[in-house]
C-alpha cells in the first residue's frame, strides 16, 4: 500500500483555517491530522469541539484526531459526533487501554494508539490486534516545530516485528520533526503513515510540499 500523509492543521494560520484546510482538500494529503491537547496531559492547549466541527464542514478527507488529554474516554463519542475518523489516544492516559479501544471502535471509528518517546512498543503487545493505527512520537507531545528524535528509526522497526508476529495489519505512523530528509528513512523503516504540520506550513508552496512527501521513493 503506499505510504500516506497526514497534515497537521496544528501547524495552520488559524486566522485562516478554512483556507488552509481547503489548500489540503486540493492537495495529495490523504488525512487530515488534528491535534488536540488539554493542558494537562501536555503543556499545551489547542482545539476543543466547535473548531474541529468547523473543519470537520470543511474537509473533504478523513480527520486523524490525536488526543494529547487525561481521560480521553469521557470525549471519545463526542470526537465521533463533531468528524473523527480515526481517534488516537495515548496509552499513557489509558490505565483501560483495551476498554478504550473497544470504545472507540464503538462508534464506528478507526482506533489508534499514541506513544511518547520514552514509551516502548512492546507495551502493545497484548492489545495490538485492536489497534488499527499506532502513533509513535518522534518528538516530545505538546508542540510543533520540535527536533526530530533519531531513536525513532529503532522504535518503528520494533514494532513492524511486532505486527509481522501478530499478523496484525494496524499502521504504523510518525508524528514529529517529518521532513524530507528523514522521511524515505522513516517509511524503508517500516512506517506507513507520516504526520507533517512546521514542515508543510511553513512551506513556500504547501501543495508542492504535500506532493513531494507522497511521492517519496524507497
Amino acid at each position: 500500500m503506499p505510504h500516506l500523509i497526514a497534515p497537521s492543521v496544528l501547524a495552520a494560520n488559524f486566522g485562516q483555517l478554512a483556507q488552509d484546510v481547503q489548500m489540503l482538500n486540493q492537495s495529495a494529503a490523504d488525512w487530515i491530522h488534528v491535534d488536540v491537547m488539554d493542558g494537562r496531559f501536555v503543556p499545551n492547549i489547542s482545539f476543543g469541539f466547535p473548531v474541529i466541527e468547523s473543519i470537520q464542514k470543511v474537509a473533504q478527507k478523513p480527520m486523524d484526531v490525536h488526543l494529547m488529554i487525561v481521560e480521553p474516554e469521557k470525549y471519545i463519542e463526542q470526537f465521533r459526533a463533531v468528524g473523527a475518523d480515526t481517534i488516537s489516544v495515548h496509552l499513557e492516559a489509558c490505565p483501560h487501554l483495551h476498554r478504550t479501544l473497544q470504545q472507540i471502535k464503538a462508534t464506528g471509528a478507526k482506533a489508534g494508539v499514541a506513544l511518547n518517546p520514552h514509551t516502548p512498543v512492546t507495551l502493545l503487545a497484548d492489545v495490538i490486534q485492536d489497534i488499527d493505527v499506532v502513533c509513535i512520537m518522534s518528538v516530545n507531545p505538546g508542540f510543533g516545530g520540535q527536533k526530530f528524535i533519531e531513536h525513532t528509526y529503532r522504535k518503528i522497526e520494533q514494532l513492524k516485528a511486532l505486527l509481522l508476529e501478530t499478523g496484525s495489519d494496524c499502521l504504523i505512523e510518525i508524528d514529529g520533526g517529518v521532513n524530507q530528509q528523514n522521511a524515505p528513512k522513516l517509511l524503508a523503516a517500516g512506517a506507513d503513515v507520516l504526520v507533517a504540520g512546521s514542515f508543510v506550513f511553513s512551506s513556500a508552496n504547501p501543495v508542492q510540499t504535500i506532493q513531494e512527501l507522497k511521492t517519496i521513493k524507497i
